[in-house]
């Protein structure tokens, strides 16, 4: 018998409740799709950053932005969020967005170097500080992607710079996109004093802090995971138009 397709609910009696991940289930899925479909890591990292760029695209299309120079800024971390928004940020350049990432704390990890040359190579700017007047960044950017912490982090254990830098995302006036988890968030609980962002681009499946999650959109990107993966994590994905690689909640 044919199975349904990929991201489609067709086969199913009903449609059921989105899934929302814990952490142990986040990881889980990745360890599935590195160990047993062979994945590579900078494979799974080059698929979110698309399809990161792509969210970014649907919510703020160029025609849309303020100011009359399609600037926004990057704050990237050190760990795999990190990497993943430096590979939004070059797929942004292709789509002809104008993209700066401040990078404080740069990986010793050389796939993630990878990424970092690559965005150097296409003339990406970096910068090496984040102003800390908020106005300055409200002044030369249309919005802010924050790709700091994943699921990864344990929000408890936030050290600097990042503690420094959260202070100024909460203050930012622009609208601020966070990757997967809003930065300073926990994975499960949602507890947080840290950022509100105003767009959630959650990958693979929403974390389970997601449902706490207030601002205008939610989007997810998951129509690349294979459907044994979500049959046996029982995702219950929502259904991609065309060939969209994320779809809006």
């Amino acid at each position: 018998m044919e199975k349904p397709g990929c991201n489609s609910p067709h086969g199913k009696k009903e449609i059921q409740p989105l899934r929302y991940l814990s952490r142990e289930e986040a990881e889980a899925i990745e360890k599935e799709l590195l160990e047993e479909f062979r994945f590579g890591q900078q494979q799974l990292i080059e698929i979110w950053g698309h399809a990161c760029a792509m969210a970014v695209a649907k919510v703020f299309p160029l025609r849309s932005l303020a100011k009359k120079q399609p600037t926004l800024l990057v704050v990237c971390g050190c760990e795999q969020n990190g990497a993943i928004g430096l590979a939004c940020a070059r797929h942004l350049r292709v789509f002809e967005y104008e993209p700066t990432v401040f990078y404080p704390k740069r990986s010793s990890n050389p796939l993630y170097r990878d990424f970092t040359t690559q965005c150097e190579k296409m003339d990406i700017p970096f910068l090496s500080y984040l102003p800390t007047e908020v106005q300055l960044i409200s002044d030369a950017y249309n919005l802010v992607i924050d790709a700091i912490l994943g699921v990864e982090a344990n929000p408890g254990e936030v050290a600097e710079p990042y503690i420094g830098v959260l202070a100024t995302l909460k203050q930012i006036r622009v609208p601020l996109v966070s990757l997967d988890v809003p930065s300073g968030w926990d994975v499960e609980t949602g507890s947080s004093d840290g950022i509100s962002p105003d767009v959630l681009v959650s990958l693979a499946a929403p974390k389970q802090c997601a449902t706490r999650f207030m601002g205008k959109h939610h989007l997810v990107a998951g129509r690349f995971l294979p459907y044994d993966v979500q049959k046996k994590f029982e995702l219950n994905l929502p259904e991609y138009t065309g060939t969209e690689c994320v779809v809006s909640l």
